[in-house]
């Protein structure tokens, strides 16, 4: 009776682990992300911030019961049968890139851009017919796609530096460093949601811009590594009876220091992008009066208010009203 227990107690922790941005910093992005829409759009996400913030996570946690869910969340772009310049010779649109490569192929080397399209789309029509619980669904599970877009480490093969001797570096860069670092984040952008012409064209930009940085966070954490011991870089615990071992604290803050702003860029620039992708949706659909889905009060346009002149101050963890810093189950 205790095995299966264990069995699942070690695949929530894998997930957890593994985790794309971490569960801080994709709460994070979503709650940025509202700040950002124009008023009508922003009164019903905010109202209904508390479902989004708590389901940004949802993908990952489904991972652990949906085997098909992984690959959604990358795109491994180095995959030798992408050939050498697959930005330049891959097809975008899906039905053209399956024509290609083979479906199974795409769905085993990651599809996170066309899932970003599947769910801007059915996003866009669940605007268009008003249906509240599924705009918040789909704009929950579309926000997480598109901030792992945003993260060099889900364009590669090499994913979690096991490839190059850098094993547990994926959860170091989008989990430990930011959880680490966040308190001295700027999390303030003066940015106004805006219209995307080519959600497809845009998505993969993001993609290629994740790719560029690929170089920079393996080799900052060899530059990191210098004048550090083994026992000095690594720390070593046992769970479940397996010896694990993980970057050292001390380690990490070696590394964020060698990152710079690289991580807090990276998590600004998805926010915008978010924001975006959840407009143009509402756009495309024909702008819909949402007034009559919640009940938006005074009180709630107030509080809006209020958290966004804190925002621009970059006050929100300080003031206590970072939702993924407070340390209770949003949304519960």
């Amino acid at each position: 009776m205790k095995f299966p227990l264990i069995a699942k107690l070690m695949i929530c922790c894998i997930i957890i682990g593994c985790s794309s941005w971490g569960f801080l910093a994709h709460k994070t992005i979503h709650q940025l992300a509202i700040y950002s829409l124009p008023k009508k759009l922003q009164l019903f996400f905010f109202k209904n911030m508390d479902y989004l913030i708590y389901n940004s996570v949802r993908p990952d946690v489904r991972r652990k019961d949906d085997p098909a869910e992984a690959t959604k969340h990358f795109i491994d772009l180095d995959a030798a049968v992408f050939g050498k310049n697959p930005l330049d010779s891959m097809p975008p649109k899906w039905d053209d890139a399956v024509k290609k490569y083979s479906e199974d192929t795409l769905r085993k080397y990651g599809t996170v851009p066309w899932e970003v399209i599947r769910l801007q789309e059915k996003l866009t029509n669940a605007f268009r017919n008003k249906l509240k619980d599924s705009i918040l669904y789909y704009s929950a599970d579309l926000g997480h796609y598109i901030a792992d877009a945003h993260v060099p480490l889900h364009t590669t093969v090499n994913y979690d530096g096991q490839l190059t001797n850098q094993r547990g570096l994926h959860s170091l860069w989008e989990s430990t460093v930011p959880e680490m670092n966040i308190e001295s984040y700027n999390l303030f952008q003066n940015h106004k949601a805006k219209y995307i012409k080519n959600p497809l064209a845009e998505i993969w930009v993001k993609i290629a811009e994740s790719n560029a940085m690929l170089e920079k966070v393996l080799a900052d954490e060899i530059l990191a590594s210098e004048g550090f011991t083994e026992d000095r870089k690594f720390k070593r615990s046992e769970r479940f009876g397996a010896i694990r071992k993980n970057y050292s604290g001390e380690f990490a803050k070696a590394y964020a220091q060698r990152l710079g702003n690289t991580v807090n860029d990276r998590m600004l620039e998805a926010t915008r992008t978010v924001a975006n992708f959840w407009f143009t949706a509402w756009v495309d659909a024909g702008c819909p009066d949402l007034s009559d889905l919640t009940n938006i009060t005074d009180e709630d346009k107030d509080k809006l208010k209020v958290e966004k002149q804190t925002w621009k101050h970059n006050e929100l963890i300080s003031k206590g009203l970072l939702q993924s810093r407070k340390g209770k189950n949003e949304g519960e």
